[in-house]
């Protein structure tokens, strides 16, 4: 009889489906990995539900409403591993500048009958309502990591993920840096690689896609901002990107916030 392949289940919640995406993205990467799994759940690419449990749950998106809470708690419960992929599923996503607003006031102006509107009052990560397994960044995330991540979860192993900093990337593939050469402002220093350092190579300043990396240093990297010029709005706004609300990053906006 042979062996049962492990179930795998993809889940989404407030997003923009482009973490999903990038794992169908992996074309022939992603045949190698179905072979050796079984697709239980996976709306984004197939019509067939299976019901848990479920060896690898993947979740994409952020919780903002009290269904996503209930919702995530009884996903967590039918996941033996669970891995939260993308800005959004790790640190609240774009949608988490909300954070620092009135929700009420928005449905107000937005909704013509706000009162239909069931929401919280903030966009929160997944690892605030129940516990992830494994957290991988990226807006979007990097397939290859992807890859890697449910490989290692398959076989029972720490994913290889570099959490060094895009500095790095850049170093590796002989980008000049844009901040010293040009006085760009740029996340670089501070951000986890996993991009290939893109905006760099493109005379850009780094976004920070990839969240803050392993032992950031903002408040270091922001007296280099103002050396450039940069007033304290300015870099508020330079950490308020996709990964607004991750620690490091909502720290150091809210520090330089009037």
């Amino acid at each position: 009889m042979p062996a049962k392949k492990p179930k795998v289940a993809v889940f989404k919640f407030a997003s923009c489906d482009g973490c999903q995406l990038s794992l169908l993205d992996a074309e022939e990467h992603l045949l190698a990995v179905a072979g050796a799994v079984e697709i239980a759940n996976f709306a984004e690419a197939s019509r067939r539900m299976l019901k848990g449990p479920y060896d690898i749950g993947l979740v994409e998106g952020s919780i903002t409403t009290p269904h996503d809470v209930e919702r995530i708690r009884e996903i967590r419960k039918s996941c033996r591993v669970l891995i939260t992929i993308g800005a959004c599923a790790t640190a609240g996503g774009i949608q988490a500048l909300r954070n620092w607003k009135d929700v009420k006031e928005f449905t107000r102006l937005v909704y013509a009958s706000p009162e239909y509107i069931s929401t919280l009052d903030r966009s929160m990560p997944v690892g605030s309502y129940v516990h992830v397994d494994f957290e991988l960044r990226g807006c979007p995330i990097n397939k290859l990591q992807l890859l890697e991540v449910v490989n290692a979860a398959l076989n029972k192993r720490k994913p290889n993920i570099p959490a060094h900093s895009v500095c790095m990337e850049c170093k590796l593939r002989g980008t000049v840096c844009v901040m010293v050469a040009k006085g760009i402002p740029c996340l670089g220093p501070v951000t986890q690689v996993g991009c290939g350092a893109i905006c760099p190579a493109f005379d850009r300043g780094c976004y920070g896609c990839f969240g803050p990396m392993e032992n950031p240093n903002p408040p270091a990297l922001s007296t280099r901002m103002f050396e450039l010029g940069k007033d304290r709005h300015d870099i508020m706004l330079l950490y308020r990107g996709f990964n607004a609300y991750a620690e490091a990053f909502r720290k150091e906006s809210e520090a330089h916030e009037k």
